[in-house]
């Protein structure tokens, strides 16, 4: 069994690899991911389509600060090439990732990536 900080170290280079794929498979078939900017993702196969349209829609690069570990939980303080920082927590229980909360600021996201602005 992996400690709860190396399935992080093992999400961090999936994610900067692009691999939506991989990254699915660190998370339990029932996990959600809940980025505090956008609506709530639950089960597998929605955070596969998530991150597969996500990246696709814009390169990201996570360039971990800190990455903390307390027991079920890894928490990654984080930032981008552009100058965006976020933080993430993560609950794993037998090396899958069963809950996900980030913290991020979508607005400047958008702005960095050219990516449409939301509209009232």
């Amino acid at each position: 069994m992996m400690k709860p900080k190396e399935v992080l170290e093992r999400w961090i280079n999936l994610f900067n690899e692009g691999n939506a794929k991989g990254i699915s498979e660190l998370y339990h078939e029932d996990a959600v991911n809940h980025q505090v900017a956008n609506d709530s993702v639950k089960g597998r196969t929605a955070i596969y389509g998530m991150f597969k349209s996500e990246f696709e829609t814009a390169e990201m690069v996570c360039i971990p600060e800190n990455i903390f570990e307390d027991g079920e939980w890894a928490i990654l303080e984080w930032k981008d090439p552009l100058g965006l920082r976020g933080c993430g927590f993560f609950r794993i229980v037998n090396d899958k990732i069963i809950f996900q909360r980030g913290y991020w600021d979508k607005l400047s996201f958008l702005r960095q990536h050219k990516l449409p602005l939301p509209t009232e």
